[in-house]
């Protein structure tokens, strides 16, 4: 397993990368520190750790969005019931637990 030294917010990480996986690292690394970077310049929220929170959990939303679309894209015929059961549940979900995290974190910043 190869190492690589990163920056995210102009922190240094040392991170194991599998061989020939490491230009997928890198993009993963600029993905992190831009959206935590966008979350630190609104100005709303200053402790590293909770922008990292939120930074993942905006990830890990449009992440969700995707492949609820990917899913009803794949269905040739979808049922109505399918494709409103399992992308609304999980989706209901996680709008749940951002309200909640939004109730925590209070004045801190809203995460969209």
């Amino acid at each position: 397993m190869k190492q690589l030294e990163v920056q995210i917010m102009q922190q240094s990480y040392l991170l194991g990368c599998p061989e020939g996986r490491e230009a997928r690292l890198l993009e993963a690394v600029e993905r992190v520190d831009t959206a935590m970077l966008r979350i630190r310049d609104a100005g709303k929220v200053r402790a590293r750790e909770r922008i990292a929170v939120l930074a993942a959990l905006n990830m890990a939303f449009e992440l969700a969005d995707r492949e609820s679309a990917d899913l009803a894209a794949a269905s040739a015929a979808p049922s109505p019931t399918a494709l409103q059961t399992v992308p609304q549940n999980g989706d209901d979900r996680l709008r749940a637990l951002v309200q909640r995290l939004d109730e925590v974190l209070g004045n801190d910043g809203r995460l969209i």
